[in-house]
Parts: structure tokens; sequence; C-alpha cells
């Protein structure tokens, strides 16, 4: 019988836990021939998303948990998890139900039929601002122009993976993590569904502008340097058109002579290239900053407690390298 690891990061989600378990459960229950596991990953929760993951598991052994020592972020819960991942294929969803668990049996039948990734594109977004959608496009557009790597426009984590596309996202263990590219760069063979997403089941989302901005970033230096050849293009524009302005002076200086008339222009064109000197320094920065967190090799993540267990994080076990499965 084959094993799917149903993961789910969870984040402060006290409303939705008991209405996740109900739906989930009443969906895969009709899948006859695997067993399930519901594997919560919990990213430092303040609230009663603990109490309740265990409450869950004292009523059903098929939940299982991570507790991470404290809030790492949704990129590095999504690695704990599939480090945690007991099964054949491993289910990535929300804990807000925007994710249907209804199209959990579909995925499966086309990972029967030899697909590795199989995952859910957006065909309308409900719940979300006009703002919001506006954006998400914008970055996708953006993306996709910079990054040789094929970036899914308009999905989530939603999908399913089969274990060797769960094992080769394993092995990356990057500290800046941009999971939706990582999908894409392990390649394999994919397969797109399409559904609505829905309104938040309840409580509300975790994500706001500056996170979202954070992401697009991650996104972006992640998997282009082209910022970093942007900016050499733009070095270089500036400064063919500063050597044409400077023949023109020199030349109208001689010529015609010149007052000392001139400091508004003067003052514009030093503010002018400041800025541009200013906006390459933060590009290179954006890329040495994350040059210099990875230099580190610090672990991803640090478990407190799973499946009951305290979690005596050892040194050879939270290694900067995928073969030793994570924090167990």
């Amino acid at each position: 019988m084959k094993t799917i690891t149903i993961m789910v990061p969870a984040y402060n989600e006290e409303e939705s836990l008991h209405y996740l378990y109900e739906r989930l459960f009443g969906v895969v229950d009709g899948q006859k021939g695997y067993s399930f596991e519901l594997l919560f990953v919990n990213d430092g929760s303040q609230d009663e998303t603990l109490p309740i993951i265990k409450e869950l598991r004292e009523m059903d052994k098929r939940v299982s948990f991570v507790d991470l020592s404290r809030n790492f972020g949704k990129e590095i819960a999504m690695i704990a998890g599939l480090d945690h991942a007991k099964g054949d294929a491993v289910v990535i969803m929300d804990a807000d139900l925007q994710d249907p668990p209804e199209l959990i049996p579909e995925m499966i039948e086309y990972w029967e039929a030899g697909y590795d990734d199989v995952f859910a594109k957006r065909r309308s977004r409900a719940g979300e601002s006009l703002m919001k959608k506006a954006t998400s496009s914008l970055f996708y557009k953006v993306l996709e122009k910079m990054s040789d790597v094929p970036i899914q426009k308009d999905t989530g984590d939603f999908r399913l993976l089969d274990r060797r596309c769960v094992e080769a996202l394993k092995k990356i263990r990057e500290s800046q993590r941009y999971t939706k590219g990582m999908f894409s760069w392990v390649g394999y063979n994919k397969k797109e569904i399409l559904f609505d997403r829905d309104p938040r089941v309840s409580g509300e989302t975790k994500w706001n502008y500056k996170k979202l901005a954070d992401l697009a970033i991650e996104g972006i230096t992640s998997f282009t340097t082209a910022p970093l050849r942007l900016s050499s293009f733009l070095g270089m524009g500036v400064s063919f058109f500063a050597f044409l302005y400077m023949i023109w002076i020199i030349s109208k200086t001689l010529l015609y002579g010149e007052s000392v008339a001139g400091y508004p222009s003067l003052m514009s064109a030093i503010l002018f290239l400041g800025g541009i000197q200013l906006i390459v320094l933060g590009i290179i920065g954006e890329y040495l900053g994350r040059v210099f967190n990875e230099t580190k090799i610090r672990p991803l993540y640090f478990v407190d407690e799973y499946n009951e267990e305290k979690v005596t994080n050892r040194s050879d076990l939270v290694q900067h390298s995928a073969q030793h499965g994570g924090e167990r």
C-alpha cells in the first residue's frame, strides 16, 4: 500500500485546523489502496495551533507534527516538512483551505499515470484585492522575463510531488529560499490542473505587502542575475551619455566661452548620477547579502518536538546537506 503525506505548514491557524481535518479526511478516506499521513509543521505559532494539532493526533494517529523551535517562515517550514515526510508522494497545501482538498484525488490519478509534479494553477482568486492580483501578475511577468528557469504563473505551493521530486528538493539547502522557483528548477514530469481558489475559511492572511515584497526579491535574486546585468548596462549607458555631454560642454566652452552660470544643470547631473550609483549599489548589496548568509552554513531550522518527542538537534544531523534528511 502506497503512503501519501499531506504536508501543511501552520502559523497561528487555530481557527482553521478542525475544518481542515474534517474536510481533508472526508475526501481522502474515499481513496482505497492508500494510507495517508497528515503532517503539520508548526512554524512557531503563538496561539493554540500546537495544542489543537496534538489533540488531533491523540484522536487520529495518522496526524503527525513537527514543531519548529521558533518562527522560521513558510519557506523553511516547507523544507522541514519535506525532511520529515514519510510518503511515497507528498501533497503540499495551506491550512486556510484556500487550496481545496477535493483536488487531491485528481492529483493522485495523474501521479499514478506517471507525472512527478502535479501542480494546481489558479483560474480565479476569490478573496484577494485587485491590488494584490495586479502586483502578483506584474511580479510573474517580470520574473518570467528575467529568469532562465520557466516559472509557473499563478501557481502556489499546492501540488503533489513524487518521492524523487521530494528527494531532489531536500538536496537544495539554501537559506534564502524561493520554493516556487525550486519546483521548476528541479524539473521532472509536470502536470497542470486548474482550480478556482476559495477565500480563507477563517482568520486573516499572514502575508502583508512587506512580506510579499521580500518574497518577490527572493524570487528574483534566487533565480536570475539579470538585475546585476541590467545595472552594468545602465552604468554603461549613463557613462556614454555623460561622455557625450562632456564633449559638448568642452566644445561649447572652447568655441564660445562659458560663464560661471550652470549651477542647476550641474546639481541635476550630480543628483542623477548619485541616484543611479545608489540603485546599483543596492542591487549589488542584495546579492552580496545572500552570499554572506549562505557562507555561514547554518542549519536551516531546529526542531523542538516531533510527534510528542523532544528533539536533540545533534550536530551530525543538522549539516548543510540533504543526505541527513534534516533535523530528526
